[in-house]
Formats: structure tokens, sequence, C-alpha cells
């Protein structure tokens, strides 16, 4: 059932079956005539089941909602075809519409994969499990796009739309100045790190966001609301938390290399450290070896981008070691 947060702000938590993330936190917003909900769920029985519930218990039917969407994963925006009317506005970032408007399916994703090392006949087994590829929306509505600091108004509340890349390349939260809370979607969460993946050759977005993090440090907010798990207060000092992992994992990577290179991406996320029960890296399964992957790839692309590492080799495997320099007597140094 609903539960308030504030006055006509609304808590329903949406299941997410078969996922660690347990549930999502979708955000409903009662105003004057026209309802917001913040974020979806999967396009699932279980979700919509949820969400029509949660709706019917607060008095809201569908034809008065409308919807913000804080980026384009599919536990976030899947179920958004089920909810639409003739009269539903949808708000969402620019920069996840583009990679919507010129998808070209999982191929581009796949083939990348394989370049950085990841075997591409368990890759393609394993994404038609993925919940994009089964629970994602069905029709693409016409999206109302927001942009970094507009303003957003529903009922008595009055949000600041902040972009926040790095989860996706246009993750945007919203702000409420006046009560000093943060709908913060994927960007900051209280008690996992957000997956910061990176799947093309033209990005950086463990750089992109860090530098989110930063963007919002010192934004006056007393509760965070997130996406997914508990509520929290600690705004600040999880955002430094956060940052002390990712600086924990860029040296874990350089601690790697140091010991063995060159290495895929593949093979970096297999030395990593992770928090999931299993007795090797052979027995994780094929969609967490895909998200550990792509969090390899996003750590990489920071250190070779900063100039700490380079790439040894383009083809066929992408391969990366530390930077080295020759000293006088002829031996090879490393140095990070």
């Amino acid at each position: 059932m609903p539960e308030e947060l504030y006055p006509n702000l609304f808590r329903i938590k949406i299941p997410l079956p078969e996922s660690p993330l347990k549930y999502l936190n979708s955000y409903v917003i009662k105003g004057d005539g026209r309802n917001l909900i913040v974020d979806t769920g999967l396009n699932r029985k279980e979700c919509k089941t949820a969400m029509m519930e949660g709706l019917a218990a607060l008095g809201i039917t569908l034809d008065t909602v409308d919807i913000f969407i804080t980026h384009l994963h599919a536990d976030h925006f899947g179920l958004l075809g089920e909810l639409l009317t003739p009269t539903t506005k949808v708000y969402f970032n620019r920069p996840d519409s583009e990679i919507i408007e010129n998808w070209q399916g999982f191929e581009p994703m796949i083939q990348y994969a394989a370049k950085n090392g990841f075997p591409e006949h368990l890759l393609r087994t394993a994404l038609h499990q993925h919940p994009g590829f089964k629970y994602g929306t069905k029709w693409m509505p016409v999206l109302s796009i927001i942009n970094d600091d507009d303003t957003l108004a529903i009922g008595d509340y009055t949000f600041t739309c902040i972009q926040t890349p790095g989860h996706t390349q246009g993750h945007t939260c919203l702000y409420n100045a006046k009560n000093r809370f943060l709908i913060a979607g994927d960007h900051i969460l209280g008690t996992i790190s957000p997956n910061i993946q990176c799947w093309m050759e033209d990005s950086d977005p463990l750089r992109e966001y860090l530098e989110s993090l930063d963007k919002v440090y010192d934004l006056p907010v007393d509760r965070v609301l997130p996406g997914h798990r508990r509520l929290f207060d600690n705004f600040r000092e999880r955002i430094d938390e956060l940052k002390h992992h990712h600086a924990l994992r860029i040296q874990e990577t350089l601690d790697i290399l140091n010991r063995q290179s060159p290495l895929s991406a593949f093979d970096m996320a297999s030395h990593m450290t992770w928090d999931i029960v299993a007795d090797s890296w052979d027995d994780f399964p094929v969609a967490q070896k895909w998200f550990a992957t792509g969090e390899a790839i996003s750590h990489l692309r920071y250190l070779e981008n900063k100039g700490k590492i380079r790439r040894y080799a383009e083809t066929p495997v992408v391969t990366y070691g530390l930077l080295q320099a020759v000293s006088r007597t002829g031996s090879i140094l490393f140095v990070s």
C-alpha cells in the first residue's frame, strides 16, 4: 500500500521479481487536477498490479496522471506504455531519449562486449533474459523533454530538474528546495553502489558520475528518496562513501594491472572483487559477468583518459596495461 512521505507525496513499492534490487520506489505526487508518477517498474504483471492497486488506494485514475522518468533502464521505464492515456504527459531527458531514438537493438552492445573479451556465445544467450529485452515498454510515446535546471510544478511541490549523467547519459533527479529532499533515481542509493557501465567507445561514464556526485554535493538535502531500497538522510556522507568506493576500485584496477597485464576488460572483471555469492568467476551468472565487465570497462576508460594506463591492442580484443617507461639500463619500469 502507498506510504505517505510528505503531504500528498507517496511511495509505492513496485516489486521486481528475480532481481536482487527487490523493488522499485515509485513516487506519486497528488496535485490539483493532475498527478505525477516518478518511475514505473518493469512491463510485467506484478509491477502493473502493484501500481494500479497503489493508485486506486490514493483515489487516482490514469487519466489524471503525468509521468516523470529518471532514466531509461527498464525497471524505471518499462511499465510506461501500460499507464499511458491520451492525456498523459511524459517527462524525460534528451540524452537518454536520443539513445532510444537511435536504438539498433542489442547487437552493437554484443559486438562491443566481444571486443572487450566477453565470450559472444554466452552473451547472446543471456541477453534474451535481460530485463530490458523481456520487460521493456511495448511502444514509445511522444516525450516532453526536460533539460538541466528546468522546473516542474505539481500540487504544492516545485522541483528543479538536475541532470546527473553516469548511471545513464541523461539520468535526471528532482530536487525540492522547500522541503529539502532529492528524488535521486539511481544516482545515489543508500546501501548499494549504482552500476556504472560503459558500452560505447566515445563515453566516460565514471568521470561523468563522479562529476555528477560533486554537482549535487552542496545541495541542502535532508532526505534522499532513491530509486531502490530504503530512504536515507546522510546525503553528503553517502556521496563521500560512493566516491571512496570508486577510489578503491580505481586503485584495485591499477594493482591488478601491476601484477598482470595486458588484460581485457572481461579478464579484468574476473580479478576484481564483487559482492556476489560464488566460489569463482566461472560460477558467476552470465548476467552478473555482464554487469561486472561493463563496470570494468568504465574504470579502465576513466584511467585511460586520465593518462594512467594505455591500450596494448585494439584487435581482435582490446587490452590494457600500465604505462611503461624505459630506464637508462634498458629495463622496463611500470608507472601509474
